[in-house]
């Protein structure tokens, strides 16, 4: 691929490339056509060949070339594959971009996301201990607790009332630490029935380490036929003009958080 690829970066071989999509054609007609000297188009034509884009015939005193379709096949197949995965990528980039555009214009004054509230449901395949063990211990915690492009660097989780919590993240591909924290967020656990009910409130902080904003969090977990249903609610206290961008990434990003927690979870379920 990299061999055609170079192949093709030449905008004198791409015009040859055009102009045998046409039909074969001798070396001393494509010089002319490209208007280039035919050395130089002879070149250009044992690269293309040597890519394997082009084959030729000797037929009396002409060297006739044409293309060959299958490198070309195979470059649009990739190309294609990269456009729908940043598709998919862009979707939820755009998204976001739309709803930071929203938020910033909506923060004028402190408090003026208080009472906004986010609510999510997800089956989950796992029993209600399993999903319990996932929302409270922090080494399984730490597999979920992140929108799909960050990871979690730093995590404290006391599963009892009163006990601290601490969330810190980085980007998912910083492995070794070094570029800077995306995030930080302290709190503490307000009420806890183990396999039913789990209530904490977490504050992200801002750069210079003030409270962005208080989420207040309730997850309830019951029994299903297929599992465990979690039904989340989310509210926002003490928000301040500086919190929109939190704000904006809350929607996606718990979702994403969420969506990774079902997969932990039937991922162990079959293990």
């Amino acid at each position: 691929m990299d061999v055609l690829l170079a192949a093709l970066a030449d905008p004198a071989r791409r015009r040859l490339v055009t102009l045998l999509a046409e039909r074969p054609r001798p070396v001393g007609v494509l010089a002319e056509l490209a208007g280039a000297r035919q050395p130089q188009t002879t070149k250009h034509l044992q690269t293309l060949e040597r890519a394997g884009l082009v084959t030729a015939q000797r037929t009396g005193q002409r060297r006739v070339y044409a293309l060959q379709p299958g490198p070309l096949r195979e470059l649009a197949a990739e190309v294609s594959r990269l456009a729908e995965a940043a598709e998919r990528a862009g979707a939820d980039f755009a998204r976001h971009g739309l709803s930071l555009d929203a938020e910033r214009l909506a923060a004028a004054a402190d408090g003026w996301a208080d009472d906004r509230s986010f609510r999510f449901h997800r089956s989950l395949t796992g029993p209600a201990d399993q999903v319990w063990r996932h929302l409270t211990e922090a080494a399984l915690l730490a597999r979920w607790w992140t929108p799909d492009d960050l990871r979690v660097s730093q995590l404290v989780f006391e599963a009892r009332p009163g006990g601290r919590i601490v969330q810190e993240y980085r980007d998912a591909e910083d492995l070794g630490g070094t570029d800077v924290v995306v995030g930080r967020a302290e709190g503490a656990v307000v009420e806890v029935r183990p396999g039913e009910h789990l209530r904490y409130r977490l504050s992200p902080l801002l750069p210079d380490g003030s409270v962005a904003f208080t989420a207040h969090v309730e997850f309830e977990l019951r029994p299903t036929s297929a599992g465990t249903g979690l039904d989340v609610h989310y509210r926002i206290t003490d928000s301040t003009i500086d919190s929109a961008d939190f704000v904006a990434g809350i929607e996606l990003g718990f979702g994403q958080s969420l969506d990774k927690l079902a997969a932990t979870v039937s991922q162990r379920s079959l293990t």
